[in-house]
C-alpha cells in the first residue's frame, strides 16, 4: 500500500512540476521586464532540477541526481552572471 501511495505522489509531483516549469517559461516569454525574466530562468532551472531528483528516486539510478546537481551548479552561476550584467551592464570587470 506505501509504495503504491509513494510512486502516486511522485507522479503527482513530477505533473505539478511540470505545470511550474511552464508557468516559467511563459514568464521568460511575456515578462515585462529583464529582471522578471531572469526570475523566471531562475525559477525554471530549479524545478527541472528537482524534476530530475524526482526521475532518480523513481528510477533508482544516480545518473539523474549527477545530472541534477550539474543543473544547480551551473544555473547559479548564471542567474549570477546575469544579475552582475542587469546590475553593472558588465560580466567581466
Amino acid at each position: 500500500m506505501s509504495h503504491t501511495l509513494l510512486a502516486a505522489a511522485i507522479v503527482i509531483a513530477q505533473i505539478l512540476l511540470l505545470v511550474a516549469m511552464g508557468c516559467s517559461i511563459v514568464r521568460m516569454a511575456r515578462g515585462p521586464r529583464a529582471q522578471d525574466r531572469v526570475l523566471a530562468l531562475d525559477a525554471l532551472y530549479v524545478n527541472a532540477m528537482i524534476l530530475l531528483l524526482t526521475i532518480g528516486i523513481r528510477t533508482g539510478s544516480l545518473l539523474y541526481v549527477e545530472a541534477g546537481m550539474i543543473i544547480a551548479l551551473l544555473g547559479f552561476a548564471g542567474t549570477f552572471a546575469l544579475a552582475k550584467f542587469l546590475m553593472r551592464g558588465e560580466v567581466i570587470e
